[in-house]
């Protein structure tokens, strides 16, 4: 039978290393909620575009020099916002990334208003600075609540710099806030 004094401090130990990461253990329920109590927010890896990177010859205002959705990224990115709609009791704030693939997956989500937010620009590859950015985010998210549920739909690694996830297309990460590195994960979604 198993000494009380050494499960105690299994479980003491177990909890220092989820709070060293920045896991909280939390159910998806409670993270929705959180996210709509606007405690958390929703960070989304862009819905699927075939590839790495970018093409050569890459311009931020011309999607043909870029990597785009196909026809199951668009899919993916009109059930999310289904999902979000379901969640959501009212207005929705949704940031995007400047990339083409993350402005079309927060447009497809049929919610409204899309704000380009620079600091979700990927960073892939040499393309930005990405300790510059992700401080970005955390100072623009700073506060332990915003006003109404936020998403910010990014990249691969800018989601990795703030989390340690490596995300798939269209997977999502609920966040507590206020926003720190490592972030504090509430729960992950999938597609």
């Amino acid at each position: 039978m198993l000494n009380t004094h050494i499960v105690k401090r299994f479980i003491f130990l177990l909890s220092l290393i989820f709070i060293t990461l920045g896991v909280k253990a939390t159910d998806e329920p409670t993270a929705w909620q959180a996210w709509l109590n606007g405690e958390a927010i929703v960070l989304m890896r862009h819905a699927l575009a075939p590839g790495t990177g970018d093409p050569a010859g890459f311009q931020l205002e011309d999607c043909a020099t870029q990597r785009n959705l196909n026809a199951q990224g668009r899919t993916q990115a009109k059930a999310w916002g289904e999902m979000l709609q379901h969640h959501a009791a009212g207005p929705v704030a949704i940031y995007s990334s400047q990339w083409c693939r993350c402005l079309e997956t927060a447009q497809l989500f049929g919610l409204g208003n899309v704000q380009p937010l620079a600091a979700l620009n990927s960073f892939f590859a040499g393309r930005g600075n990405g300790q510059q950015q992700t401080a970005a985010l955390i100072t623009r998210f700073s506060d332990a609540k915003v006003a109404q549920p936020t998403v910010l739909v990014s990249h691969q690694v800018n989601i990795t710099a703030l989390t340690g996830i490596f995300p798939a297309s269209a997977e999502a990460i609920i966040i507590a806030l206020p926003l720190s590195q490592p972030a504090t994960i509430l729960a992950t979604i999938s597609p």
